[in-house]
C-alpha cells in the first residue's frame, strides 16, 4: 500500500511460498481473509517439561540441533525446518516420530497451523522448547544467517543463539 511501518507492525504468512510479509494494519486486516495469506500466532508457550527422547530426535534426521516444526496446510502435515547459513532447509519428517512426539506432549496437538511452530534448541543443556508465532521461528533462521562466521558458526551465533531463547522465555505465558 506504500504505508510505512511501526517498529512494532504485524506480518502475514503467504502459504504457497512460505514467506513472511510485513503488513500495516490496514493490509492485515484485508489480507488476513486472502487464502493466499495466514495471521501469525501471538502466543509463546515455553515447554520447560516437554518430553523428547534422543531417539525421538534422531527419527527427525535433523543434523543440528536447531529447528522448528509446523502444521503446514500446504503440505498437509508437519514439516521441520532448520537455520544454516543459507537460509532455512526443510527436513522431510517420519510421521510416526511427530505422532509419537505429539502423543506424549499434546500441548503439539494444540499448535495453530501456518501460525505457531515448536522451536526446539537441543544446542542447550537443557534443551529448551517452546511454541512460538511462525514469524518468530523464521526469525532464528535469519538471526543464525546474520550471525555465521567461519566454518562452525563461531561464538558470536553461540550469544545470538542464547539471547533469541532467552528473549523466548521471558515472554512466554508459561
Amino acid at each position: 500500500c506504500g504505508r510505512g511501518l511501526v517498529p512494532e507492525h504485524r506480518h502475514l504468512l503467504h502459504l504457497g511460498e512460505r514467506r513472511i510479509d510485513c503488513s500495516c494494519e490496514t493490509c492485515w486486516s484485508l489480507q488476513s481473509g486472502n487464502p493466499d495469506y495466514r495471521p501469525v500466532g501471538t502466543r509463546v508457550a515455553w515447554l520447560p517439561d516437554l518430553q523428547m527422547s534422543d531417539e525421538q530426535w534422531a527419527g527427525f534426521s535433523i543434523p543440528i540441533g536447531l529447528a522448528f516444526f509446523m502444521k503446514s496446510s500446504t503440505a498437509d502435515g508437519v514439516v521441520a525446518l532448520y537455520p544454516s547459513p543459507a537460509g532455512a532447509t526443510e527436513s522431510e519428517l517420519e510421521m510416526g516420530t511427530w505422532e509419537s512426539l505429539a502423543d506424549s506432549n499434546p500441548v503439539l496437538g494444540e499448535m495453530e497451523t501456518d501460525a505457531e511452530g515448536l522451536v526446539v534448541n537441543r544446542l542447550s543443556d537443557p534443551p529448551q522448547y517452546a511454541i512460538a508465532p511462525i514469524d518468530q521461528c523464521y526469525m532464528l533462521v535469519g538471526l543464525v544467517k546474520a550471525n555465521w562466521e567461519g566454518i562452525s558458526g563461531g561464538t558470536g551465533l553461540e550469544a545470538a543463539i542464547a539471547g533469541y531463547f532467552d528473549d523466548l522465555h521471558a515472554r512466554a505465558s508459561v
